[in-house]
């Protein structure tokens, strides 16, 4: 059948909608990398649709066949399928509208979150196991929890739900949106009907009535409603004005494209469908930076690059393979980002909203690494299975996302044998030589020109990054020039990262909280002034060489007029054993001293305190400060022009407490009040992967 609704000249007249320059809208670039591929298969298959209804196109066995799923599950069947027994007997959670309201009523978004995600798993994993098992068995418990979600007025959490028109947190029966969850949701409803819609049909035919008319209302219909498209801002129609788009577009688009190519029935409603996602996913594409970094961080990497491989990879088996973006360099380069972003022992470069401590996500690293022809992700994935002395089985992940679940299923067995050929390496050679194989082909250095990330290692087991860019990127946190230092995979200088969200998180009120503001993180205070949040505050004249171990760049931008400051350049360097750092400025005003802020982690001690040294003690020297943690130790050489003094801070945020627990401490060198105008401050830092 011939697609007469959104074929050729429908592309032609997107590329063509997005041709013009958008005026002010950062660094956003008009590669539209999709929509010309997109263009481009539907030009060689004759202008017909590529996408077919009826989902035969979904790359797995059909329920029926045993066979089929015993292959792809091997091993890991028993094992799912006593997953899923352990749900026969789950109840399925009813959200009560007080959890909903709760957002409003105290922040607190978990009381509405936790039993969703509860329901989440549990049909997930009841899926999965009936696959495996094939007898039936979690039939009933399946159409229980499908008759439940689509009885719920909204899949959409309490957070998300005040941009509804009515701004509440509870939802509106009379208006559909579409979150992060609401779409995840609708696909995993989705994948079940397609497997086991004859067996719903056995018991009654209304269950799959009620599953065809939630998904269509939840997620087919307001993905094309333009009265809620304001509330869909992730589809990202206001790029033109410089619009922010992050991690929910490949997130929400890679899902609710899953949706359409299962669920809709029509074929012009489903070739728009996709043609309105190919537009929209090159929107963030051209938003996010093509030297592949991450700007969100490593935590939000498997929601945003990875999301967007999970779009690619449903896009590129429901065209046969026509549309495939697999060869794209900045894809790949995305990719890539989170196995340079791993530091060791499960601590990760954590600017913006990250986490300190992730292991990322193993089975997409290695589907996204294989697709994209990239040796180093595959070989990290493997390299994140070692635990305990060996390298674990591969096992089929049973969380809330059906569909990196049965992804994951396809890959099950490339890698058992390459664990089983690892394990034969461990034979014949030491453990750290087979895990420093797997990680060779990182390269020591990194530098991503566009989004200003600087990643370096040394021979002494340093390893430094530090950035640039402006203090409005997403996820953001006031910290242009801010750096973190890690030895032997151990921090010693840190980013904080983030506490539990709340409503305040995401609020005008984000940055009076302390992890989100400048003076919390290693930066100075100029003037008394820390930086401002705001798309012009950013960096200027970054440069970066990668063999002399430097990247430097000029702070002042960063920092409102009150500063005063014409110019502040601070400049690193790594070398061995060994980080300086130079901050060279100029006033136009005195108005208060300069503070010179470092965080980190472990026991300080300041010139003249002792400290314990084996079985003794020392005393720290004048001009000094000493830092002791976990086996690793630094020594902060400072101007004799500055003083020193530290404060703790008591973390009591369980988000913070798991990673760094209960305190964390801020060194601070203040300079005189009538400090000169202009002039520089200068640190070494030396560091060791032994006790001070």
């Amino acid at each position: 059948m011939k697609n007469r609704n959104f074929s050729f000249a429908a592309i032609a007249a997107i590329l063509l909608s997005l041709s013009s320059s958008a005026p002010d809208a950062w660094a956003y670039e008009q590669r539209n990398h999709i929509a010309a591929a997109y263009e481009a298969a539907i030009e060689d298959n004759g202008g017909e649709s590529l996408v077919k209804v009826g989902g035969d196109w979904f790359p797995y066995p059909d329920y029926e066949d045993r066979e089929g799923w015993a292959a792809l599950f091997g091993n890991d069947a028993s094992r799912i399928i006593s997953c899923g027994e352990e749900y026969l007997g789950y109840e399925w959670k009813v959200i009560p509208a007080t959890a909903y309201l709760e957002y409003e009523r105290s922040g607190n978004r978990r009381i509405m979150e936790d039993p969703l995600e509860a329901n989440r798993k549990a049909l997930n994993t009841l899926i999965m196991a009936e696959l495996a098992e094939g007898r039936g068995r979690f039939i009933d418990q399946l159409a229980n929890g499908l008759w439940m979600s689509c009885q719920m007025t909204s899949w959409v959490l309490s957070a998300h739900n005040p941009r509804q028109t009515s701004r509440r947190s509870l939802p509106d029966p009379r208006e559909y949106i579409i979150d992060l969850v609401s779409a995840q949701y609708g696909a995993t409803v989705s994948i079940a009907y397609h497997f086991f819609s004859d067996e719903f049909d056995a018991l009654d035919p209304s269950i799959n009535y009620c599953i065809e008319d939630a998904v269509k209302n939840r997620i087919l219909d307001p993905y094309f409603d333009e009265k809620v498209r304001a509330a869909n801002w992730w589809i990202a129609d206001d790029w033109a004005s410089g619009q922010m788009i992050n991690n929910w577009n490949p997130w929400c688009n890679s899902n609710v494209l899953l949706c359409f190519l299962l669920m809709e029935p029509d074929q012009a409603r489903l070739d728009k469908a996709v043609g309105m996602s190919v537009e929209s996913v090159d929107r963030f594409l051209n938003f996010v930076k093509s030297d592949g970094a991450c700007e969100e961080g490593p935590s939000y990497w498997g929601h945003a690059a990875g999301k967007l491989y999970d779009y690619l990879e449903i896009l590129y088996d429901a065209t046969g393979g026509k549309v495939s973006l697999f060869d794209n360099p900045q894809v790949k380069a995305m990719g890539e980002y989170i196995s340079r972003s791993y530091i060791g022992d499960s601590n990760v470069v954590n600017f913006a909203d990250a986490t300190a401590t992730l292991t990322p996500d193993i089975y997409l690293t290695y589907r996204y690494g294989k697709s994209a022809g990239s040796r180093e992700m595959m070989d990290f994935a493997m390299y994140l299975l070692y635990s305990d002395g060996r390298f674990r089985t591969p096992s089929v992940p049973l969380g809330n996302d059906t569909y990196r679940s049965l992804e994951t299923a396809k890959v099950l067995g490339d890698m058992t044998e390459r664990v089983e050929e690892l394990g034969e390496s461990m034979e014949t050679g030491t453990a750290c030589a087979v895990l420093a194989g797997l990680r060779e082909s990182v390269p020591a250095a990194t530098w991503y020109p566009e989004t200003e990330f600087c990643y370096l290692r040394d021979a002494s087991g340093g390893f430094f990054a530090a950035k640039g860019g402006f203090n409005d990127e997403s996820h953001n946190h006031n910290d242009v020039g801010t750096f973190i230092l890690y030895c032997n995979d151990s921090p010693l200088f840190i980013d904080a990262g983030v506490g539990t969200y709340t409503k305040k998180t995401f609020s005008d009120e984000r940055y009076t909280i302390w992890s989100m503001q400048s003076n919390w993180h290693s930066l100075p205070m100029i003037n008394g002034v820390p930086q401002s949040h705001g798309r012009d505050y950013r960096s200027s004249d970054v440069a970066c060489n990668l063999k002399k171990g430097e990247f430097s760049l000029d702070i002042s931008g960063a920092y409102p007029k009150d500063a005063s400051c014409e110019a502040w350049k601070r400049s690193y360097r790594l070398s061995d054993g060994r980080l300086a750092i130079k901050d060279t400025f100029r006033l136009t005003e005195r108005k208060a001293a300069d503070i010179e802020n470092f965080m980190v982690y472990g026991e300080v001690f300041l010139p003249g305190e002792t400290y314990p040294v084996g079985g003794g003690s020392r005393t720290v020297p004048s001009g000094c400060v000493v830092i002791a943690a976990d086996g690793v130790s630094a020594e902060i050489a400072f101007p004799k022009s500055l003083t020193p003094s530290v404060e703790t801070m008591h973390l009591d945020d369980p988000r913070m407490t798991s990673v760094w627990g209960d305190t964390l401490r801020r060194i601070s060198f203040t300079s005189a009040p009538d400090a000169p105008l202009s002039g520089s401050y200068g640190f070494t830092i030396k560091y060791s992967n032994s006790a001070p």
